[in-house]
């Protein structure tokens, strides 16, 4: 006879809801019983990544029998190359999402506050109630992160994490580096800015401050999910202060980067060539959304990312209604999920057969 004694999980778990911040697109697809024609909802990179990485992680398959190096040695040496960092300023992880939670585990305990945008990345806010954070937001500003009302709050607040995004999810907007580093400057003591960098490689020059190891009141994440197209490699980095780097060792998954995503990212990294290449397809891309957009009396929030937000001119209702009717035309898209974010629908930089299924199907969407 079966035991019937309830699981004990801790009173935190207990309370927490049994979701995740994101319905992946399979998920649709099984609900659907057939395949979307088009996925230009998950900010996913469609020009994928380097050929150089694509034989470099078939190479790395014939050995996948070894575990991968748990210092990620040869890849964090590469990114203080790259940067002109010390390697000792660089953690690897399993995405940028896996880092979040490293380090929401670091900083916050059961009632510590914690700040960030309202509709911004969700995934983040995950991780800090997922470890018994108070979660604090302020509203975005004319489609941005307001920095400046986050600064105030944290003044009041005192949250252990500032949460912010530059280039912004889902909105795609910018701050220029002169902005971002008086924010910096700005932070209270005792708390940490979390400047969340995924597209940074898509923004224009003078997006992104220059590196600065020795702040400490700064952690900078980037990833090869986005301007190197291995999203499903699942493999990111963060910069910061030796010291802060350090203390993700006392409870990082030391063997959770595989040896595939480590040699896929060390030969993305050293293909310069084809992120220009795809920097410049995304951009052409980026036109093209625009073009279709006011050719159905729409108009797209400016982007430095590889996704658009397309203005659909009304409310959180009607952008829904537009989304669902391009689902029913196997267009995978997904919105912002806030007022009055969510007066918009997001599609990813496609290819220009999938921007060709775009143009044919969002005047059909709209006749609602």
């Amino acid at each position: 006879m079966a035991n019937s004694q309830r699981f004990k999980f801790t009173d935190l778990v207990a309370g927490l809801p049994s979701a995740v911040p994101f319905v992946g697109p399979e998920t649709l697809e099984r609900q659907r019983g057939k395949p979307f024609v088009a996925r230009l909802g998950a900010n996913e990179n469609v020009f994928g990544p380097s050929p150089r990485a694509i034989r470099a992680m078939e190479r790395a398959a014939h050995n996948v029998w070894k575990y991968g190096d748990p210092e990620n040695h040869d890849l964090k040496e590469a990114l203080a190359a790259h940067h002109a960092i010390p390697a000792e300023s660089i953690v690897v992880g399993e995405g940028i999402d896996a880092l979040l939670g490293h380090l929401a585990r670091l900083f916050v305990a059961v009632g510590n506050p914690v700040l960030t945008s309202l509709g911004a990345y969700p995934t983040f806010n995950y991780h800090v109630t997922g470890f018994g954070g108070d979660l604090h937001t302020v509203l975005y500003k004319d489609d941005h992160e307001d920095i400046d009302a986050l600064l105030s709050q944290a003044i009041i607040l005192k949250p252990k994490l500032i949460y912010f995004a530059n280039p912004d999810n889902p909105m795609g907007t910018i701050h220029p580096a002169a902005f971002v580093q008086k924010a910096i400057d700005a932070v209270p003591d005792g708390c940490l800015l979390v400047l969340d960098e995924a597209y940074v490689e898509f923004a224009p020059a003078g997006t992104a401050p220059v590196l600065d190891v020795t702040d400490r009141r700064v952690i900078r994440m980037r990833t090869f999910s986005k301007a190197y197209g291995m999203a499903g490699a699942r493999i990111g980095y963060a910069i910061g202060h030796p010291e802060l780097i350090g203390a993700f060792n006392r409870i990082r998954n030391h063997f959770g980067v595989n040896r595939i995503a480590q040699a896929g990212a060390l030969a993305a990294l050293a293909d310069q060539d084809f992120l220009r290449d795809t920097v410049s397809n995304v951009a052409k891309a980026r036109v093209r959304i625009n073009t279709i957009a006011q050719a159905n009396g729409l108009r797209c929030v400016p982007s430095a990312t590889n996704f658009v937000a397309l203005d659909c001119g009304k409310d959180g209702d009607y952008a829904m209604a537009v989304s669902e009717q391009l689902a029913r035309q196997n267009l995978f898209v997904r919105m912002p999920f806030v007022a009055p974010q969510n007066r918009c629908i997001r599609l990813s930089a496609g290819l220009p057969e999938d921007l060709d299924l775009v143009a044919a199907a969002l005047p059909r969407a709209l006749e609602l």
